[in-house]
């Protein structure tokens, strides 16, 4: 036992300890007439957060307020209740407001004045939290305030109130919860007012008794009968040239009252300024009746808007009330001219690249023929070209094979463009070596030509000859040199095709040749020839004689 009271000890001395050293936020100051109720709510400041407890203590006392609800002084939930109020209860009050993180104190200074009622000499000079001052405006339907601050657990029975002393019976005033409402405010409603209110709590029936100073005002919401122009409000209007418009004037007024209200330009009615044309014209007036005012509106209508009219004031008067507007020209949608002009490029490039890609061997050509001009290389080449191709058995086949190969190429490619080609067969000095003279010429040229046929293929040709073997070797490996596979007739079958051919294939592409090898002179204008000249390398000779190049 004596080890748990001593848990029990140094448990609560730290609370009386952290009580003194709390956070002072605010002080107080409560002036209360006593022999009536009073409740004070302790409020956590907005710092504080989370879950918090609250306290109140009286003075520096270390023990707390009670909280038993038959005291006539105790704490319910974050109120503290005087039931009711003493003289000897004026003093400093503290709630003390803890939570996991924070102390903070509110320091309460509560004074207790007794109040004669109905002796206003005697009180003069005093300021109570339990007298208010209010406002009745003159000639409207108004009320007053019972301000009752007590916690839920009070429920209010009856209120009754007095003017200057005497219970308040005029059928112009009438009760309704905590409201006394008035009717037709006149002058002689102001004065001293007061509140009686029968609470009951915890069984027990209180009377709280509020007094109320009343002032009158004659001053109105809507201005003390000067209209009031809700729109326009000397603001700009964005419309497009030529557009027609129309624009309300919403004003507020006083019943009875009978203001002018119109549209005016240049100080003169728009109905006269624009008396011919009626470009511009005043609509009629429409009124919606409410309880104490009515909403006028009355508009402008612009038929059709013309340059003259922006920056132009148009005011719309209500007595002596005006209120204009300006039209102005809309600013301009860069977003509409971005999205348009983003839209037309990309139009735009998508239409040149699909021409492009049609038509892209005839510009190559065109720019070609039209700005590059003829003349030698400096690049150590000889030729434009080296020609191989196979030696068929059969004797038509090699007939047609030396026609294309010995006529058909030269007369195109030599004398109608221009270039240089080595055919070996044709162009070798003879005596000489055959790997030595195909070595050293087709490092000369800057393209190869191949020609294949299916029966190349199916006799074994282009695999074990000397020549086949050296010129694709230097094509395969020597830089810059680029190779023209051409196909007489469509091949199928590309099984027994060296591998060598299948790569260059795959790399380079093919051209494929139709139509018959007849002695028919052909024109570097037809589709085959442009394919052709548009992977050859640019003329480096003129023409042989006159030939569109086209």
């Amino acid at each position: 036992m004596p080890c748990l009271l001593l848990c029990c000890v140094f448990l609560t001395l730290p609370v009386f300890v952290r009580a003194d050293e709390c956070k002072d936020v605010s002080v107080k100051n409560e002036a209360i007439s006593v022999d009536q109720p009073f409740a004070f709510n302790c409020v956590p400041p907005p710092e504080t957060s989370g879950e918090v407890n609250i306290t109140w203590y009286k003075d520096s006392n270390k023990i707390p307020i009670t909280k038993n609800i038959q005291s006539r002084i105790h704490q319910y939930q974050s109120w503290i209740l005087f039931l009711p109020l003493t003289e000897e209860d004026a003093g400093i009050y503290q709630c003390v407001i803890k939570n996991i993180n924070s102390c903070l104190r509110i320091h309460v200074n509560l004074t207790a004045f007794r109040k004669y009622w109905c002796v206003t000499s005697r009180n003069a000079l005093l300021n109570l939290s339990d007298e208010y001052i209010q406002t009745l405006h003159f000639g409207k339907d108004d009320g007053l305030t019972c301000h009752l601050h007590f916690p839920d657990s009070f429920v209010l029975e009856l209120i009754t109130w007095y003017k200057d002393c005497k219970e308040i019976k005029d059928e112009r005033f009438y009760s309704r919860g905590i409201k006394l409402l008035v009717n037709n405010v006149s002058l002689e409603d102001g004065g001293k007012y007061a509140c009686e209110a029968r609470l009951t709590h915890a069984g027990k029936v209180h009377r709280v008794l509020n007094s109320i100073n009343v002032d009158i005002t004659e001053k109105i919401e809507y201005g003390d009968r000067v209209p009031k122009i809700t729109y326009p409000r000397n603001n700009s209007i964005e419309v497009q040239l030529g557009s027609t418009l129309i624009v309300d004037c919403n004003i507020t007024d006083v019943r009875d009252n009978t203001n002018l209200r119109c549209w005016k330009v240049n100080n003169t009615l728009v109905d006269n300024y624009y008396g011919e044309s009626q470009r511009i014209r005043e609509g009629l007036e429409s009124c919606v009746p409410l309880e104490q005012y009515n909403k006028y509106t009355v508009n402008i209508t612009f038929l059709e808007v013309k340059m003259e009219d922006y920056g132009r004031p148009f005011v719309c008067h209500a007595g002596v009330s005006a209120a204009y507007i300006v039209l102005k020209l809309p600013a301009p949608d860069f977003r509409a001219y971005l999205t348009g002009g983003f839209i037309v490029l990309t139009s735009v490039a998508v239409s040149i690249m699909c021409m492009y890609n049609i038509f892209k061997i005839d510009i190559v050509l065109w720019y070609r023929s039209a700005f590059l001009p003829t003349g030698t290389k400096d690049d150590g080449k000889r030729y434009d070209a080296y020609v191989l191709y196979p030696k068929p058995q059969n004797g038509s086949q090699r007939h047609d094979m030396d026609m294309l190969v010995l006529k058909i190429l030269p007369d195109v490619l030599e004398r109608q463009c221009g270039y240089k080609l080595f055919i070996f067969g044709r162009d070798e000095v003879p005596g000489q070596a055959v790997a030595s003279v195909i070595d050293e010429n087709i490092k000369l040229c800057r393209r190869l030509i191949i020609i294949l046929v299916p029966e190349s293929l199916g006799t074994g040709l282009l695999k074990n000859e000397s020549e086949e073997q050296i010129t694709v070797y230097n094509a395969l490996i020597q830089d810059g040199m680029k190779v023209i596979l051409i196909e007489l007739e469509g091949i199928k079958d590309y099984t027994d095709m060296p591998e060598s051919m299948k790569y260059i294939r795959q790399k380079h592409g093919v051209i494929q040749w139709s139509g018959n090898v007849t002695e028919e002179s052909q024109s570097a204008k037809t589709k085959f020839w442009k394919k052709v000249r548009y992977h050859m390398p640019p003329t480096r000779y003129p023409p042989s004689f006159s030939t569109s190049t086209m």
